[in-house]
């Protein structure tokens, strides 16, 4: 059995992968009769995400770290909704230095990641992972790492897991 320090690592946005973009005819009626909501009603969109998700992101068996722009609030606000523990969120340093040192098409999540992994195996799941992030990441990262583009109008899927569970078993093997 691997340990929890030998676990790869699963950074997790939030906006895309767990709230799809895609709207159901039903959603889209309700979005047009009510195109204002009220500030007292909660985020209409965090009915979208599926209770379910976090028992199959916690049965990958990596150690998850929110990637999302939500911080802290990604713990108080989505894990309590799918069933996730709260987890460490990756910090978003943000300088204009930082933004300019920062190769044309590459994320600017990516560098901060591979930072945060110091070589460990990982797996990123985003909407907006390009192929300079793959291609940065492979020449920057010591180790093994999936970079997972999730559909965001459709958020993680079974085949999204099938892929993450795939690259799993041969990074480590059970």
């Amino acid at each position: 059995m691997t340990s929890a320090a030998e676990r790869p690592l699963l950074f997790l946005d939030v906006d895309g992968p767990l709230i799809p973009f895609g709207m159901s005819p039903e959603h889209q009626q309700a979005a047009t009769a009510d195109a204002s909501p009220r500030a007292d009603q909660p985020n209409p969109l965090l009915e979208r995400l599926d209770p379910g998700i976090g028992a199959r992101l916690l049965a990958l068996g990596c150690h998850l770290v929110w990637a999302t722009t939500w911080m802290e609030k990604a713990n108080e606000v989505v894990a309590p909704r799918i069933g996730l523990p709260n987890l460490p969120v990756a910090d978003w340093p943000g300088t204009a230095a930082d933004a300019e040192t920062v190769p044309r098409g590459l994320h600017w999540k990516t560098r901060h990641l591979v930072e945060w992994a110091d070589g460990r195996p990982f797996i990123w799941v985003d909407d907006e992972i390009s192929f300079m992030d793959r291609l940065w990441v492979a020449a920057q990262h010591p180790g093994p790492s999936l970079l997972h583009r999730v559909e965001p109008a459709r958020g993680l899927t079974d085949a999204d897991f099938s892929t993450i569970a795939d690259w799993l078993r041969t990074v480590v093997p059970r």
